[in-house]
């Protein structure tokens, strides 16, 4: 996207009036334009942003309390559990579980 010098308003492409086949960039609030001899083209790379962790990363875990519930991984039969609401009130919240085993940690949630 270009922007007028002038007035900061989005030029849009046109074409010019002559017989030649040529676009320009025009303002369409004001006279300005500019005209495209040759092919323009720009590239931007963007920024990732950062992903923030939805569960409070380790530190949420170590005062979590554990259930009986079984690992698909590994076949332990303990796991921490917290539940959150992700969803609107009127839906049930959901339970987020880690295994036990110091090995394994697999996450996993039930709706």
């Amino acid at each position: 996207m270009l922007f007028c010098p002038t007035c900061a308003n989005i030029l849009i492409i046109t074409a010019e009036p002559s017989d030649n086949n040529n676009n320009r960039w025009q303002c369409q609030t004001c006279p300005y334009q500019f005209p495209i001899k040759k092919q323009m083209s720009s590239r931007t790379r963007l920024k990732r942003k950062e992903v923030d962790d939805v569960l409070g990363g380790e530190d949420a875990w170590k005062d979590a309390d554990s259930t009986s519930a079984p690992c698909d991984k590994c076949g332990n039969d303990r796991a921490y559990f917290m539940q959150m609401q992700i969803r609107s009130a009127d839906e049930p919240m959901t339970t987020f579980y880690r295994c036990t085993n110091s090995k394994c940690g697999h996450n996993w949630r039930e709706n």
